[in-house]
């Protein structure tokens, strides 16, 4: 029997999201668990599986639509399953320009449509189409979608060329008139472009505009002597074992190193281990912990859970994964919540230190700074040696200056005495 397929929450309190595409086409069988549409967040690229064996018989949005969570995006039938009349089966499940999704339209809109041609008529029953006369009193038919970005641009649907079916405005037709109006300006001409902000772009800048304005930071600084916690991360590659006898399954780096030291320090100093809420202080046994990676999307910030409990091996295998599907788009929503402190390490492009902003609702964030080599003295003598610096943002909500500095006292510590780490 016919079902609606609508839009997940996929993300916590999120109202919508972008459905970015299909990959299974419509009456193309496919399994309970296969992936049947990928739902885009601003963070991350979701899969949404199916719960039972079926087909799409006809998808409500097109790849790129922003939708309302629980907004139909697809109608699925029953493996085999054929229907006649897709328009009045929509309509009998109570899908109208009310319900529907960013580009999916009523069935009322189908009949005012043309049906000169029959892929017109198929989408005017499944796609909500939005009218605007032009000056000629003819019906132009655009998505909300696109009805949305070319208000935004500032430009007319009317002045634009539809492409979709039965010449219906949509996404890629207003960005292709944006861009050519923007082409002929004699401000194209000026040393500067104008970069849409992407999704991604918007909820870093909002989520780091609470974090200054809600969380009050204040910075600590230390520096290590790395010269032992380098040799000792040579000798486990070199040898392909880790500290409890375990074969490695990824390379250690120094980051799997300092982020391994920055857990047992949460151990040892349980007070940092912690987020502030608005009624109380919420504080964790497990230590999972964000590592920061650069994508071409943005930064992002998955989590490793209980580091705490686990091996430098398993650190290792662990953030080389995430860094992986973080840069490819494949990471789940819940791999990117939670945890207390991230560690943000910019030192492999010779950022020699830096002060990094709080991600919310963490209460700290550890910037590493570059592996350089510096006078040291050592017992009253002075020498050479390659030394790391470490920048600690606080909140200071839920954590006062005295625990952060004896978080630091004992993670410089065991990086200058990695063994410590190993154990």
């Amino acid at each position: 029997m016919a079902r609606l397929l609508r839009m997940p929450e996929v993300a916590a309190n999120a109202t919508e999201a972008v459905l970015s595409g299909w990959p299974i086409p419509e009456n193309i069988l496919f399994r309970s668990a296969d992936t049947i549409a990928t739902v885009e967040t601003e963070k991350a690229v979701v899969d949404v599986p199916a719960d039972a064996e079926g087909v799409i018989l006809k998808t409500l949005v097109s790849a790129g639509a922003r939708v309302e969570v629980g907004a139909p995006i697809a109608l699925l039938g029953e493996p085999g399953e054929q229907v006649d009349d897709l328009g009045a089966l929509l309509s009998q499940l109570g899908v109208g320009s009310a319900d529907a999704g960013s580009e999916v339209a009523s069935p009322m809109a189908a009949s005012s449509m043309s049906a000169t041609s029959t892929a017109t008529s198929s989408m005017s029953a499944s796609s909500t189409s939005g009218g605007t006369a032009d000056g000629r009193g003819s019906r132009i038919f655009s998505s909300p979608l696109a009805r949305r970005l070319a208000k935004e641009a500032g430009l007319s649907i009317a002045d634009i060329n539809g492409s979709g079916p039965g010449g219906r405005v949509v996404r890629r037709d207003v960005e292709q008139a944006a861009i050519a109006i923007s082409d002929a300006s004699p401000a194209a001409a000026a040393a500067y472009d104008d970069i849409p902000h992407t999704r991604m772009r918007r909820a870093i800048a909002a989520r780091l505009t609470q974090s200054t304005r809600d969380a009050p930071h204040f910075f600590l600084r230390g520096s290590a002597c790395v010269d032992k916690l380098l040799k000792v991360r040579a000798r486990l590659n070199y040898s392909g074992i880790d500290s409890a006898a375990t074969p490695l399954r990824a390379r250690v780096s120094v980051n799997d190193l300092v982020v391994k030291a920055a857990a047992r320090a949460h151990v040892l100093v349980p007070e940092m281990n912690v987020i502030w809420t608005p009624d109380a202080t919420r504080s964790f046994s497990a230590v999972d912990l964000s590592i920061a990676v650069a994508t071409d999307r943005g930064l992002i910030t998955p989590v490793l859970r209980s580091v705490d409990q686990l091996t430098l091996s398993a650190v290792a295998s662990a953030s080389s994964d995430l860094v992986a599907r973080a840069r490819s788009g494949h990471l789940q929503q819940d791999e990117l919540e939670g945890g207390t402190m991230t560690v943000t390490n910019l030192g492999m492009f010779g950022t020699e230190e830096f002060a990094a902003i709080i991600n919310p609702p963490q209460s700290a964030i550890l910037a590493v700074g570059a592996a350089l080599m510096k006078p040291v003295v050592r017992k009253g003598r002075l020498r050479v040696g390659t030394v790391m610096t470490f920048t600690l943002s606080v909140d200071h909500r839920p954590i006062d200056g005295e625990t952060a500095a004896r978080w630091m006292t004992e993670f410089i510590s065991m990086l200058e005495e990695p063994v410590r780490i190993l154990v």
